[in-house]
């Protein structure tokens, strides 16, 4: 059934946008970088004006929705609410720093578990995805549809650029062709807009990091699932992913072929409650 999500839509997409013009004031300067405890990851002002932006517009909006973020720290409040905001206020920081125009500000609004909107823009390329469950997957006033591509050795599955310098993917390079890509967001973009037909990751993922690109991936016709083939679930007490896999819908079976033998020694568990 198709739920009115009109005013969410609208505030989301005007917040993504006003992160971005964050993002790209602060990709012009000098800045620090930090990093942060626990994961070493780095941080810079615009990931936390950002969400700072972010958060004012769509939780001032609608204040009794929850909110899940990768610069906010965690409240378990967010559990009892019936739709949380699940944001990313820049998916792929390395790549901002390295300025390569392949990160994106994601916002996502789960009801239950299940993605119910996302949005997710490129501040670079001034690309705008959105998706609304039963709406259809849309960049810029187009509507999206993933390709059609059938056969693993015709396709291009996006990997992970870190990955690809580590030399990871070069027992893929006769399977198929291997694109690498930063943001895990603006990848599910690229796979719904139809220039990808797929991706997956062995390594785990945040909520964050896949919400928004979930759901336009989906209604773009295509499928997102654990490493286990099972959909995933969002708004967990356990934000961490063990991985994912992402495909055009006709290639999923192919690609699940491909790494299970690589899971053997690995622990999944697809996050649900």
């Amino acid at each position: 059934m198709t739920v009115n999500l009109q005013r969410e839509k609208d505030v989301a997409i005007a917040a993504a946008r006003m992160a971005g013009t964050i993002i790209n004031e602060v990709y012009q300067t000098k800045y620090t970088i930090d990093y942060k405890r626990g994961d070493n990851s780095p941080v810079t002002v615009a990931d936390r004006k950002a969400n700072q932006k972010i958060h004012e517009m769509v939780r001032g909006s609608f204040p009794e929705y929850g909110w899940l973020s990768e610069e906010t720290v965690d409240s378990k409040d967010r559990l009892d609410a019936r739709r949380v905001w699940i944001v990313d206020p820049m998916d792929g920081t390395m790549e901002f720093i390295n300025r390569i125009p392949e990160f994106s500000v994601s916002i996502g609004l789960i009801e239950g578990s299940s993605p119910i909107l996302g949005v997710v823009y490129n501040p670079r390329s001034g690309e705008l995805f959105w998706a609304i469950r039963d709406e259809g997957t849309w960049c810029n006033g187009i509507r999206l549809h993933v390709p059609t591509t059938a056969r693993l050795q015709d396709a291009t599955i996006l990997s992970s650029r870190s990955e690809t310098k580590r030399g990871e993917w070069e027992e893929f390079r006769e399977l198929f062709t291997a694109r690498p890509m930063g943001s895990i967001a603006y990848k599910l973009a690229c796979i719904a807009k139809g220039e990808a037909d797929g991706s997956f990751t062995l390594v785990p993922k945040n909520e964050w990091d896949v919400c928004a690109g979930t759901i336009l991936v989906q209604e773009a016709g295509g499928r997102v699932t654990t490493l286990k083939d099972t959909p995933l679930f969002f708004n967990q007490p356990e934000t961490l992913l063990q991985g994912l896999v992402a495909s055009n819908g006709h290639l999923h079976s192919e690609l699940m072929k491909l790494i299970t033998p690589r899971l053997k020694d690995r622990h999944c568990d697809d996050g649900r409650k």
